[in-house]
């Protein structure tokens, strides 16, 4: 991808026009790290970028952008620019293409905001990005205030680039962002999702979560995360302290790598317990129904969000399922092989140790579970019904509402262990079942 990128910005070049890398590559060169993608920043107009490259297109030519098509690979290339007031928390009112010193100007953080000349090699710092990288800090370009009103989304990237890259955010930038927080809903669900999952899939989601919750930002998108706090827990279960603390310590154990479903059931699971707790007679604290009363509350606030609709779902079932956990050591073979069939249960696993660990820090169903799944390894957990509605009715039985509980009896056996060919299937039904009995 690189090669690409400097054959793009030596055309340009070649063409008599400045041309430099621009933002997170440069900032990754800087770090010492290869970028992931390469944007390029130039003084030539669109329409010069669109006639000197047989395939492009304009995503957003009214503000200098043109994609470009280069050995196979997208690049942005974006005309240096000013711009003018914002007036809706997102959009200048208008550009003008401009300088580089400019461009830089009105760049989001010091970070981001350096250009680099892959002719001469050399990293151009008007912002003084370079010290806050050796000083690990995200620091806004100017005023932070001016930066924030300009763009309310800058506000959950200075936290996601704080998480992401183990930086701390400067004093002032953090003064302007906590004062702003509450206008993060201005901007739309969709951008405000895509910063938190970067941020909870960070393998630093811990130092994320903190930075939502002193800015405030957490307050502002999550408010039932923030309804957790205070929320009591029995002690001898959950001698970590109340609901939001429990939440916190189990991001700690996640592993570094985890999906959307995982690091948001997570979050979610036990969200309903504030709107469920009561206290008895004796004095224990109660939370009954909130793994179903969450998996609702988990869904709307997914939706609210735009995640799509497979997360959700997935989401939605680790939710409602995370208290079954407690009864596996009970469960017959069958019930157990059909839970753990379940799509979603290698992640609801993950879920149930984690929520052991940032708690009582009891693993027995989990060490179970293991040598469960290590047993039923041998042999497809849910394998091919050894008979279907066909069998049935070949057998004489009539089509009707019973047809799936003998279905179902038949599969319990198999799963068990007592039913192990078609034919003694068959025979089994034929025992049970006289035709005409299915009505």
């Amino acid at each position: 991808m690189e090669k690409a990128a400097r054959k793009i910005a030596a055309r340009l070049r070649d063409e008599g026009h400045i041309t430099y890398f621009a933002g997170g590559c440069v900032r990754d060169m800087v770090r010492g790290f290869a970028p992931k993608d390469f944007d390029i920043a130039t003084d030539a107009s669109p329409e010069v970028v669109q006639n000197l490259f047989s395939h492009t297109y304009a995503v957003g030519a009214h503000f200098g952008v043109i994609i470009v098509l280069e050995d196979s690979f997208q690049f942005e290339v974006a005309t240096f620019r000013s711009d003018d007031a914002y007036i809706d928390g997102r959009h200048p009112s208008a550009v003008h293409f401009s300088s580089p010193q400019e461009d830089a100007k009105r760049r989001d953080f010091t970070i981001n905001g350096m250009f680099y000349d892959s002719v001469a090699e050399k990293v151009i710092d008007f912002v003084g990005g370079r010290g806050d990288i050796d000083a690990k800090l995200v620091r806004a370009i100017g005023d932070a205030a001016q930066r924030f009103a300009e763009d309310r989304l800058r506000m959950l990237r200075a936290v996601r680039f704080a998480t992401v890259l183990d930086y701390d955010i400067e004093k002032n930038t953090w003064d302007a962002l906590v004062a702003n927080a509450a206008w993060i809903n201005d901007i739309s669900a969709e951008r405000i999702r895509e910063e938190l999952v970067r941020i909870f899939l960070s393998p630093n989601r811990v130092r994320g979560w903190d930075l939502l919750d002193a800015s405030g930002l957490m307050r502002a998108i999550l408010p039932e995360i923030e309804a957790m706090k205070g929320c009591k827990q029995p002690e001898q279960f959950h001698p970590e302290g109340d609901v939001f603390e429990h939440t916190r310590l189990m991001l700690q154990f996640l592993p570094e790598k985890v999906s959307v479903p995982l690091v948001f059931s997570v979050l979610f699971h036990d969200v309903a317990k504030p709107r469920t707790a009561t206290v008895d007679e004796t004095g224990r604290i109660r939370f009954s129904g909130h793994d179903r009363l969450g998996a609702e509350m988990t869904e709307e606030i997914m939706r609210r969000l735009r995640f799509s609709g497979a997360e959700i779902e997935a989401t939605v079932e680790m939710v409602r399922q995370h208290m079954v956990f407690k009864n596996v050591p009970n469960m017959r073979v069958a019930k157990l092989k059909r839970f753990m069939a379940r799509p979603t249960f290698d992640e609801e696993l993950e879920l149930h140790r984690v929520d052991c660990q940032g708690s009582h820090r009891m693993l027995g169903n989990y060490e179970f579970l293991l040598r469960k799944r290590e047993e039923f390894a041998n042999e497809p957990i849910m394998p091919p019904p050894l008979i279907r509605g066909d069998d049935l009715i070949a057998l004489g039985l009539k089509p009707g509402p019973k047809f799936g509980e003998i279905l179902e009896a038949a599969e319990t056996r198999q799963l068990e262990g007592s039913l192990r060919t078609r034919e003694e299937a068959l025979e089994w039904v034929k025992r049970e079942y006289a035709p005409g009995d299915t009505d």
